[in-house]
């Protein structure tokens, strides 16, 4: 299975998903993933939008949170999108970013709070009146439905692996992970899903930035987004891949670094070259670059490892297109 992400990176505009997508309907993609801002990348109106302009792709949210909506309105914004798709559309959820959290006053959230939040989703879409859940006397949708609504996990963790191998059909994996972390990762979701009786599906998703693009594109696209996960969350990400936690140190502490808040959102094309200079260069070895034909070799490694699926991440559907034609000759 093979995918990309809608609206990658700044967009210009929330409408360019559209002719998105489209594109990737064209070029045959699998699904098409949509994360979520709280700018121009509003979950529930971006997959809807994609929805309606699409008959085959799978419409999947990586991800939004649980608790930032009511969960009725949860419940009923999947609902309604299994209806506009055909039963197309997964609903994704994550944890979200701590900083973030603590900065819009929005509750940190636990594993636990995710389990039973896809177990209250799975009773509403069996048609159930549920009375126990906090802070709501009742919820419902309707005592006539009786379907599985398809859910996505995004995992860092191994607890948040066994949940997701546990609960829910599919399992994003973040960018930068290496091959060692992601073999694991692909054993940990899986062996979960053996225990509980059934299968999920595993996607890496892993950052593609192919040499036809300009250098600035290159530059945002790979220094950029990884020295922005850095920035908001390196500790985690240093720790999980086993990394120099004194490069990251260096890194976090350089005076220029700490004056971009976001490299990929508002670093100029001077700030992510010296960024460059500041990161190792085998944490870019995660990642696809290079000719459509090196990148596609690197994205066949993904499968190797176990993934089910591989998510080309940072580019549009158009500017991705070398590479998946790349890939189809394979297939």
């Amino acid at each position: 299975m093979l995918a990309c992400y809608l609206l990658a990176g700044q967009p210009d505009s929330s409408r360019d998903l559209i002719d998105e997508t489209r594109r990737a309907e064209e070029l045959g993609l699998d699904a098409a993933f949509i994360s979520e801002r709280y700018n121009k990348k509003e979950a529930a109106v971006l997959s809807g939008a994609a929805g309606a302009v699409s008959e085959r792709i799978r419409i999947i949210t990586a991800a939004t949170n649980h608790n930032t909506r009511h969960p009725a309105v949860t419940a009923g914004y999947a609902r309604t999108m299994q209806s506009l798709t055909g039963g197309r559309f997964t609903l994704g959820l994550g944890r979200g970013v701590v900083a973030m959290q603590d900065a819009y006053g929005i509750p940190r959230i636990t594993t636990q709070q995710i389990e039973d939040f896809a177990l209250l989703m799975r009773r509403l879409f069996r048609g159930e009146a549920v009375f126990d859940w906090p802070g709501s006397p009742v919820l419902h949708l309707d005592s006539s439905l009786d379907e599985h609504l398809p859910m996505c996990l995004t995992a860092f963790g191994d607890k948040t692996l066994q949940l997701a191998g546990r609960v829910f059909d599919d399992v994003v994996l973040h960018t930068y992970f290496t091959d060692e972390v992601t073999r694991h990762c692909v054993e940990v979701a899986k062996n979960a899903a053996a225990d509980a009786g059934k299968q999920i599906r595993v996607w890496s998703c892993f950052a593609t930035v192919p040499d036809h693009l300009t250098e600035e594109q290159r530059l945002k696209k790979s220094v950029g987004r990884l020295g922005t996960y850095l920035q908001g969350y390196g500790d985690l990400l240093v720790r999980t891949n086993g990394w120099e936690p004194r490069a990251l140190k260096e890194f976090l502490d350089d005076d220029v670094i700490r004056s971009v808040p976001g490299l990929d959102i508002v670093g100029t094309p001077e700030q992510l070259q010296h960024a460059r200079t500041l990161i190792p260069e085998e944490w870019f070895a995660a990642s696809a670059s290079g000719t459509p034909a090196q990148c596609a070799e690197k994205v066949h490694g993904q499968y190797a490892l176990g993934c089910d699926g591989v998510i080309l991440h940072g580019c549009t559907p158009t500017e991705l297109e070398p590479v998946i034609r790349e890939l189809r000759k394979d297939t």
